[in-house]
């Protein structure tokens, strides 16, 4: 007997129970379909609201001043630093978690935020206090980024593309590598004046400070072209994302494609880390709320819910942390926080990532 009901109307049906039935599309139900759309639109306004705060708000400098601009325009600058950290963070970490078929990991452990350190803290100890504050511009910001893709390159062309291919060994010696780069920052560090070591301190914190405007010019274009490639590459990464062996049962060269999401991933790490500095546990919390706020395999639909939730959480926890809380500090502060509080309630409610 006909029942008159198409899959469409059927899975609406559906949708009035909780949704535990399977189904080839990227939402099991409309349901969730339409929460994710819901959700993503209120990240996004509450996103620019908190833009706009950044930009506007508990400005010193009346609106009718001619100094009202410049400082828009100073506060603009961190802005775009807070944009492209987050695009690269979130995407870099998601992308890294799904080939790695972990979320636990973060794409950290391949020694950037390590790299980052040992030039600074090698450029202070050999090079003193003088030649440190000089170290800026487009010059030291293309060096930085040449020498963590190099590195990059080096470990995946080493480990990836050898006899075996071994991911996992490729993160272990990339926690090593990172690990005895920190060993050996940690101890010139102990070698320098307090004075010294001061000014070198306050460049190895995360903050949009570290940004410069000349630096745009440069950075954006390049995270353009990598985000756009990595959403391009979406539906090999949902493959990816299955295993080596599926890929393989598939016709799908596992250890290639893998090499070139990872190459993405450290462009756009490189990017964020040479631009504003170490953000460890960054990337982790936007991919773990991501999870939970984008129920989907396609990352079509996770990288732009990842995008919305890094950028909220990195504007909203400068917003509160000079317009609230009066702290002219680091948002690795309020990040780490937050993120273990949240990391916690996720794992006690879901008992699992």
């Amino acid at each position: 007997m006909e029942l008159g009901f198409d899959n469409k109307q059927s899975a609406i049906i559906n949708c009035d129970l909780p949704c535990t039935n399977r189904s080839a599309s990227a939402f099991r139900c409309e349901k969730e379909e339409k929460r994710y759309w819901l959700l993503l639109t209120s990240l996004i306004v509450l996103s620019i609201l908190a833009s706009y705060g950044l930009l506007v708000y508990n400005n010193p400098v009346p609106v009718a001043s001619p100094s009202f601009i410049p400082v828009v325009r100073r506060r603009l600058v961190a802005l775009i630093a807070m944009l492209v950290a987050a695009v690269c963070q979130s995407l870099s970490t998601v992308a890294f978690q799904s080939i790695t078929n972990n979320r636990v990991i973060t794409p950290s452990l391949l020694g950037f935020e390590a790299l980052y350190s040992t030039i600074h803290t090698s450029t202070m100890f050999f090079l003193g206090a003088s030649t440190f504050i000089g170290f800026t511009g487009v010059g030291p910001f293309l060096l930085q980024v040449a020498a963590m893709v190099i590195m990059s390159l080096i470990l995946y062309g080493w480990l990836l593309g050898g006899k075996y291919g071994d991911l996992q060994l490729m993160l272990l010696v990339g926690v090593i590598i990172g690990t005895g780069l920190k060993s050996l920052s940690t101890f010139m560090r102990r070698l320098l004046a307090p004075s010294e070591f001061d000014i070198l301190q306050a460049r190895l914190f995360g903050s949009v400070n570290n940004a410069d405007f000349e630096y745009f010019p440069i950075a954006i274009p390049i995270v353009i072209v990598t985000v756009l490639m990595l959403f391009l590459y979406s539906e090999r990464i949902n493959v990816l994302s299955l295993g080596r062996d599926v890929c393989t049962s598939l016709g799908i060269n596992h250890k290639y494609r893998v090499i070139f999401t990872l190459i993405l991933v450290s462009v756009l790490m490189s990017i964020s880390t040479a631009l504003v500095g170490p953000l460890t546990f960054y990337g982790f919390l936007v991919a773990t709320l991501t999870y939970q706020a984008a129920p989907t395999y396609d990352h079509k639909y996770i990288f732009p819910m990842a995008l919305a939730i890094g950028f909220l959480i990195i504007t909203g926890a400068y917003f509160f942390m000079y317009h609230v809380f009066n702290a002219q500090g680091v948002i690795s502060v309020i990040i780490e926080m937050f993120g273990g509080i949240t990391f916690l309630i996720v794992i006690l409610r879901k008992g699992t990532l």
